[in-house]
């Protein structure tokens, strides 16, 4: 790691100051985009989209590159492909409307719910009761909680899923078992669960859906 864990803690420190209170914005869309999902609406699709879009962009500019990128020279790196997803999010979910999500009860619907569980309640849970304490705690619209989330609506999609929108997540998921066992974020382990069993099962389901009836 090119940093300690101190510096790591207080990149969150310094972002949660400086953002307030969007984090409590970024939360709120993140609920609506659930509601949505549970009770689907004309062009409830693109709007879950457009949100998840909205996500990954200010993970990559307001966290990767304003703040990250202050004890890390890769947070340029990440900050780009966090961008890349939001982009790709934005074409084929709000301009091509090729992304519809709905409460599944199948498997991959079971386990998007609890990923979505997780990252909004479970997730900083873990952390109080590891000993962290706002500000320095990564609060939603952080990259760890946020890409658990995403997987979790994208398990939850009607339709296939490109697996290039699932690429950058899982890469970050695996990225972020180094925080979970280096720093001192156990809360981090859901993140690669998240990221192995998501892909999967989002790989499983393309294929189902694409074999012969």
């Amino acid at each position: 790691m090119p940093f300690t864990a101190e510096q790591f803690f207080g990149v969150f420190a310094a972002y949660n100051a400086a953002v307030w209170p969007v984090q409590v914005l970024l939360l709120a869309l993140a609920l609506a985009a659930v509601v949505l999902a549970l009770w689907p609406v004309a062009a409830g699709g693109r709007i879950i989209a457009g949100i998840l879009a909205a996500l990954w962009l200010w993970m990559g500019i307001a966290y990767h590159w304003a703040f990250f990128s202050s004890i890390n020279r890769g947070a340029y790196l990440f900050g780009a492909l966090f961008v890349a997803e939001g982009v790709l999010l934005a074409i084929d979910g709000v301009v091509r409307g090729r992304l519809a999500f709905r409460a599944l009860t199948d498997l991959a619907g079971a386990v998007g719910a609890l990923a979505i569980l997780y990252a909004l309640i479970i997730y900083p849970g873990l952390g109080y009761l590891a000993g962290h304490r706002y500000p320095a705690v990564p609060t939603f619209g952080l990259p760890c909680p946020t890409t658990i989330f995403t997987f979790g609506l994208l398990l939850s999609a009607e339709r296939q899923v490109p697996l290039y929108l699932v690429v950058i997540p899982f890469a970050w998921s695996i990225i972020g078992a180094g925080a979970a066992v280096a720093l001192g974020v156990p809360q981090d382990a859901g993140l690669v669960v998240a990221g192995v069993v998501g892909t999967l099962l989002i790989w499983r389901k393309n294929r189902l859906a694409a074999s012969p009836a």
